[in-house]
């Protein structure tokens, strides 16, 4: 086996717990009843956010990402445009929004033993770039990002593969010895 394969199979082995973000700030969450206007001022420093049952159990419900924010910016559909009818979901029509009505509900999830290669797994299934961990009692603990596990590989790489010698064009390696 190639040195690159061994490193990429042990990358796959090594355990969630050890390379997810704990979920340690209130930026990183929303209770289901918070108001849109304080999801999207945490959403104008951050790609996503867990939507959670309330703070004191952290039941993980749900996750908004910018995405899953387009609706409510989105105009009314001309019947030109779609056959479907318009969102009630949208700043148009001035209807109150908390997060839960936005998120993005069962959310993928990974536990803190589960292998990066099921994360990997998972991600590529559903589509996903962030998975929220959850503990024996699906409370939420910590993400795991697929930008957290491109820096892992790239730092892996680094202390595995290291630095080729190059040879500038035109150089001569060999001598003669005529």
């Amino acid at each position: 086996m190639s040195e690159k394969q061994t490193s990429i199979n042990e990358f796959y082995a090594l355990l969630v717990r050890d390379y997810m973000q704990p979920i340690d700030t209130t930026d990183s969450y929303v209770e289901k009843t918070d108001e849109i206007n304080h999801v999207f001022h945490l959403l104008s420093h951050q790609h996503h956010l867990w939507v959670v049952d309330q703070k004191s159990t952290m039941q993980v419900l749900g996750i908004i990402t910018e995405s899953d924010t387009i609706q409510l910016f989105a105009p009314a559909y001309t019947p030109l445009q779609s056959f479907d009818k318009p969102t009630l979901q949208s700043f148009q029509f001035g209807l109150s929004t908390n997060a839960q009505e936005i998120m993005s509900a069962q959310p993928i999830t990974a536990e803190p033993d589960d292998t990066l290669g099921d994360v990997i797994t998972k991600m590529k299934q559903h589509k996903i770039k962030q998975l929220a961990v959850i503990d024996a009692d699906d409370r939420l603990i910590g993400e795991l990002t697929l930008h957290h596990l491109i820096l892992e590989y790239s730092k892996r790489q680094r202390t595995v593969t290291p630095k080729k010698n190059t040879i500038t064009p035109g150089e001569n390696t060999l001598t003669d010895t005529e």
